[in-house]
């Protein structure tokens, strides 16, 4: 029994470890993605695993199926086909112009910065 004991401790060990490492992370990532899928809506924006990039026209909830306009052309895939998606340009744009206003800021504070430091070393 002795013998065991440390060996018995080591393969449960191993098993928590194979748990934390890839187990509870696919998890995550899978319900990550089944949220994604379950919040797509008619004017999103997609790309499938295909790296076809359309705008979703319809959803069919009872086939799992997905239609997708690609610049005039309309074709179906399954829902488990789509590798990402971008919300519509009505929620996304509120959001893009923040953060374009941020990155304008940000620009004029490190050029302000330059400026300032460039006038101290003509001084020098």
């Amino acid at each position: 029994m002795n013998g065991s004991l440390p060996t018995i401790i080591m393969f449960v060990a191993l098993i928590g470890l194979m748990y934390f490492m890839m187990i509870r992370p696919q998890k995550k990532q899978q319900q990550k993605r089944q949220e994604m899928l379950g919040n797509l809506k008619k004017g999103d924006a997609v790309i499938t695993i295909g790296r076809l990039h359309g705008v979703v026209d319809s959803i069919n909830n009872a086939e799992h199926t997905v239609t997708l306009d690609c610049d005039g052309i309309f074709l179906t895939f399954e829902q488990s086909a789509i590798a990402s998606v971008t919300p519509s340009e009505n929620n996304g744009s509120a959001v893009a112009e923040e953060k374009t206003q941020t990155t304008v800021a940000k620009d004029t504070e490190e050029t302000s910065k330059e400026d300032v430091s460039e006038d101290e070393e003509k001084k020098s």
